[in-house]
């Protein structure tokens, strides 16, 4: 029976962790490698890495993006990664 109340508690931990970073359905997560807080750099390391992954990405101001036609707004946090504090972005269907 502990056995059982474990593996539910390691379900529920994945779960909450993959909600917690940012990984839905829809959602488009990027680690960048340097850590930005220019807005204006911000976003053209997005569109960078976004080329990179073969999308269109075209910046619209305010937090949005316009990727392979569909409109995302994104925001940004920052999650442990081995013990070092990294910015990770997510861009969410608007």
């Amino acid at each position: 029976m502990m056995l059982l109340y474990i593996l539910i508690t390691f379900l529920f931990v994945l779960f909450f962790m993959n909600w917690l970073l940012g990984y839905k359905q829809g959602n488009i997560t990027l680690t960048l490698d340097d850590r930005y807080t220019d807005l204006k750099e911000y976003a053209k390391a997005i569109g960078k890495e976004l080329e990179q992954e073969r999308k269109q990405a075209v910046y619209k101001g305010g937090r949005e993006f316009l990727v392979d036609g569909k409109l995302y707004e994104f925001s940004d946090r920052t999650v442990p990664i081995g013990g070092v504090p990294t910015q990770q972005t997510i861009l969410q269907p608007k």
